[in-house]
């Protein structure tokens, strides 16, 4: 039988500027399921190619160098195509970001960078934050990279999804707000048909409705939301059972198959 090879997570967080995390990761199996972030996310492959899912496009392949920026919100997975695969993702507060330049954040959509320059810079970045270093030399590392990508980015971006703004998608987005809230904050899982009696949908409707919105299923979307706030909750140094009790787990060994699912490390590696 064929083994896989990986190597434990690393991560990184800035103590001068809070919300700069880093991943460093290598992989040879698929690890991770559709998800979403809450900031901004910019990945690069390192080592050996990959197949990036969005939600409304089909399948992109990745190799080495290539860069990738996920705004907050957007359904996306990478895995590996075939054999080891190495690299890096780096989260940053999107206002913070898009303060420093706008290029970062860019136009919305999931987009593709095709640079040496832009793959060379980001790693730039991604060291500062693995050395913890001052706020300064962080926020003159991120300008840096946001003039690099104006000036590359027409020729060597490809766009993987975008966001509906049409008013009928944006009048679904409002009519479930309600189902949303109780899917992310119930302590246990609500009824599928009580979920669509709020909002008058039949139980079909409503998984047609909360994915067309979400890009994801109710169920997934819940675990989704779920493991993001396990994130911020471990990222303070919140204790993996309380964080899984208050989450609503059934328990903590539930908790670290949804999280390892979802984040393709344990609780314990994740909060260090």
């Amino acid at each position: 039988m064929a083994t896989t090879r990986t190597t434990a997570p690393e991560f990184y967080r800035s103590t001068a500027i809070p919300s700069l995390e880093l991943r460093r990761s290598c992989r040879e199996n698929t690890c991770y399921r559709p998800h979403t972030h809450d900031v901004l996310s910019l990945g690069l492959i390192d080592e050996g190619s990959s197949v990036l899912t969005g939600g409304l496009t089909g399948p992109v392949s990745l190799a080495p160098g290539d860069a990738v920026v996920i705004p907050p919100g957007h359904v996306h997975s990478c895995n590996p195509n075939a054999g080891r695969w190495r690299y890096q993702m780096t989260h940053l507060d999107t206002v913070w970001a898009d303060a420093l330049g706008p290029t970062i954040v860019g136009a919305a959509g999931v987009r593709v960078l095709r640079s040496r320059e832009i793959a060379t810079q980001l790693t730039r970045v991604n060291d500062a934050i693995a050395a913890d270093r001052p706020a300064a030399e962080l926020e003159r590392e991120c300008r840096r990279l946001a003039d690099v990508i104006a000036h590359a980015e027409r020729e060597v971006s490809v766009t993987v999804t975008t966001t509906s703004t049409t008013d009928t998608h944006l009048a679904l987005t409002e009519k479930l707000e309600s189902v949303l809230h109780r899917l992310r904050y119930d302590e246990s899982t609500p009824a599928l048909d009580d979920l669509a009696e709020m909002v008058g949908m039949s139980r079909y409707q409503l998984i047609r409705a909360v994915k067309q919105v979400t890009g994801l299923s109710p169920v997934a979307w819940r675990q989704n939301a779920r493991i993001l706030e396990a994130r911020r909750m471990l990222r303070s140094g919140a204790a993996i059972a309380d964080t899984a009790s208050r989450l609503g787990f059934t328990d903590q060994s539930h908790f670290h198959r949804i999280f390892r699912a979802y984040v393709a490390a344990t609780p314990g590696a994740y909060r260090g």
